[in-house]
């Protein structure tokens, strides 16, 4: 190669940018490791040995950090490779997997309770603001609505009369229809008389909104739960994670299972119902809310018991 490594990623990174890519903080992993072959004093085709000290050479604790160091390197070693052939283009998962996931926190009833309670305590208690959060929380936990599809409606998308709520730009801006509920509907009228009380009767505008904010966005709802699990005592101890926004869409899952199973209900045919509800295309998307909570391996261990115990006439029938 004529041309320096470090001209050589820049010139990738131009092509990624042209082609549309973020990249989001690649470029300086790219660059990184220019400086890591220049510091070495390597000068020719880059042998697999040192693309493996560059993802290897970091402090980061999580196990997974040198896997995505040495993905990201990859895809810039592929387009030398197309240059100098001689370049070593490390073979996909040779560090291991890239991503390691880390089990959702499932809340318990006493949980959804303790925080409804602290969101309808927040500041101003005579305003708006205690009564959207509590608001907003509760929905997401009987919906398992994702948080920007719920911070994303507008009045006009909440049907109060017939229960009915239309996200519009879901996940891959699909649209779909969640019915609420029956048991809903009232604490969302009281939100809702609330909140139209509060700045006059509007048809349009967010349906989530404050006395300060015409819409909710996520960062202030964030800072908000932070501040709320702060002030519960809520931390990782004890808990496979520390609570998140994003575990009541979880929870919604596993609380719906267990409602299926104690109405002894084939949960195979439901599933499709549910991937859609949530807003999944693909329904085997939906099992990556399947968690392994206590209450749901105490449901699969009964009915693996009752699976491997014989019936009494099965049993006859052996004995004879």
């Amino acid at each position: 190669m004529t041309r320096s490594l470090f001209e050589l990623v820049e010139d990738y990174i131009d092509l990624r940018r042209s082609l549309g890519y973020k990249l989001r903080g690649q470029d300086r992993y790219l660059r990184g490791f220019a400086r890591f072959v220049n510091r070495l004093g390597h000068h020719g085709p880059v042998p697999l040995e040192v693309s493996v000290a560059w993802a290897n050479s970091t402090s980061s604790t999580d196990a997974c950090h040198s896997a995505r160091r040495l993905t990201i390197v990859r895809g810039f070693l592929r387009y030398l490779a197309a240059i100098d052939t001689a370049t070593d283009v490390p073979p996909p998962g040779l560090l291991g997997p890239t991503t390691r996931r880390k089990p959702p926190h499932i809340y318990s009833d006493a949980e959804i309770a303790s925080l409804l309670q602290a969101a309808a305590a927040l500041s101003p208690h005579a305003g708006l603001r205690p009564h959207c959060y509590a608001t907003l929380f509760a929905l997401l936990a009987c919906t398992g609505l994702r948080i920007s599809e719920a911070l994303a409606l507008n009045r006009e998308d909440v049907d109060l009369l017939d229960g009915i709520l239309t996200v519009r730009h879901g996940k891959g801006d699909r649209m779909r229809i969640v019915p609420l509920h029956p048991s809903a509907l009232s604490p969302m009228r009281d939100y809702a008389s609330r909140r139209d009380h509060w700045r006059g009767s509007r048809m349009r505008g967010a349906f989530f909104r404050t006395e300060r904010t015409e819409r909710l966005t996520y960062t202030a709802v964030r800072n908000t739960f932070q501040s709320l699990r702060l002030r519960l005592g809520w931390t990782a101890q004890g808990r496979a994670r520390i609570p998140r926004l994003h575990d009541l869409r979880h929870w919604m899952v596993v609380h719906r299972l267990l409602l299926w199973y104690s109405q002894d209900i084939d949960v195979d045919r439901k599933i499709a119902a549910l991937a859609t509800y949530l807003g999944h295309v693909v329904i085997s998307d939906v099992y990556w809310y399947f968690s392994a909570a206590p209450e749901l391996m105490s449901v699969v261990a009964h009915r693996f018991e009752r699976f491997s115990q014989p019936t009494d006439q099965e049993a006859h029938h052996e004995s004879c």
